[in-house]
């Protein structure tokens, strides 16, 4: 396993539409590729990693997430081609950050709950019913594989402070 580079804006990449991952690509490789992004993201540290951040035009994420306040136990995900079939109508504001964007805030609205299909690495489907947090972050690196960032989609865009930054990278 290696740790990637992360891009940063400007970098084109991370305004392009990444490519679905095609059938003959799922198996090891793309599984290594997960894992390389799973060691990026953490040593980063962030809560979640799309392809195009690491300069990889390709539909794959990777979240990882645990709340023991609310008794979330750790769960870490990696979905191939993700799709958002169900949205809830609620919508809730949050403020987000991300890898790619260092040093800055936003205020996003986001929904509330979602439904998310896809695939695992290997190339089995996934269907993920989520909320609160977890839905934010999905949302959020879902945006990075069609070239949209949090600051596309803010209310309110500002410089962070270390302790802000610290607790909110996407």
């Amino acid at each position: 396993m290696a740790v990637l580079e992360i891009v940063t804006v400007p970098h084109p990449v991370l305004r392009r539409k990444a490519e679905p991952i095609r059938d003959e690509e799922f198996g090891p490789e793309l599984e290594r590729l997960a894992h390389d992004m799973i060691e990026t993201m953490r040593a980063a540290p962030g809560v979640g990693l799309a392809a195009p951040q690491v300069n990889i035009s390709k539909r794959l994420i990777v979240v990882e997430y645990e709340d023991e306040e609310e008794g979330i136990p750790h769960q870490l995900y990696a979905v191939a081609n993700p799709r958002i079939v169900r949205v809830s109508p609620r919508r809730v504001w949050g403020v987000e950050g991300c890898l790619s964007i260092p040093g800055m805030l936003g205020e996003v609205e986001r929904a509330y709950a979602i439904t998310v299909v896809g695939r695992t690495p290997l190339g089995q489907p996934l269907r993920l019913d989520l909320e609160g947090w977890v839905a934010r972050i999905f949302q959020h690196e879902i945006d990075h594989l069609n070239g949209i960032l949090f600051t596309d989609r803010a209310r309110r865009v500002w410089r962070a402070s270390e302790e802000e930054e610290a607790l909110t990278a996407v």
